[in-house]
């Protein structure tokens, strides 16, 4: 990367939602829109209040970050999802429960983590059934690999941590190992509380029968 390259303006995210308003506008919008992606995110001014934050890498449809940031007004959520659509209903979402403590991005999990995510800015990740590339030779594109716990490492505040979900067996063996190999972390308890908020996927795999295979890990202080 060039170094005369220059990012003044990295995102732009209206608080217009929050503020009385005689009709709708596009700009009320929870979606941080970026024109740049050089520098990490100044997360303080994506929201109006200065709260701790959690981010949940791949929201889906926001199942799951919606009805957490609505139950905890007491931190700040980024969801982060690849597919636009999805996206969108993270903002209608967010909007219909007239959420000021979520956001959402639209780009890759893995970029996100590594580049926009300032360092030890989260006190909590989530990353809930994330693509398991069954097959062996797709395999180191899974988002939970040997580097993740580094990443998250540099993100998190001390004492945060990383909360996993996924059906796939040989994927959440894959996790718990690239975490035991990662001894600035300890295995926890997931929270009941946590638990009981589903994602779109999960429900749909508990429908049919499919357990929930999950995991958490703090980091150690």
């Amino acid at each position: 990367m060039s170094s005369n390259l220059t990012a003044p303006t990295i995102f732009q995210v209206s608080h217009a939602h929050l503020k009385p308003s005689t009709s709708p506008s596009a700009e009320a919008s929870l979606t941080v829109h970026f024109q740049s992606i050089l520098a990490p995110l100044e997360t303080d001014k994506l929201f109006l209040k200065p709260q701790p934050l959690e981010v949940e890498l791949g929201c889906g449809d926001a199942s799951f970050i919606a009805e957490y940031a609505r139950r905890q007004p007491e931190i700040n959520f980024i969801g982060v999802e690849r597919l636009l659509g999805r996206l969108q209903k993270l903002d209608k979402k967010g909007r219909r429960l007239d959420l000021e403590n979520l956001r959402g991005v639209r780009i890759e999990s893995a970029y996100f983590l590594q580049y926009l995510l300032p360092k030890n800015s989260a006190v909590a990740l989530h990353v809930y059934f994330p693509d398991p590339w069954p097959k062996k030779k797709h395999r180191r594109h899974r988002l939970i690999g040997e580097k993740f716990p580094t990443l998250a490492q540099s993100a998190l505040a001390p004492g945060g941590t990383v909360f996993l979900r996924t059906d796939d067996a040989d994927y959440f063996q894959q996790m718990n190992e690239v975490f035991a190999a990662a001894t600035f972390f300890k295995k926890i308890e997931t929270p009941e509380q946590l638990l009981e908020i589903k994602t779109d996927f999960e429900r749909l795999f508990n429908a049919q029968g499919i357990p929930t295979l999950h995991a958490a890990f703090r980091l150690r202080s």
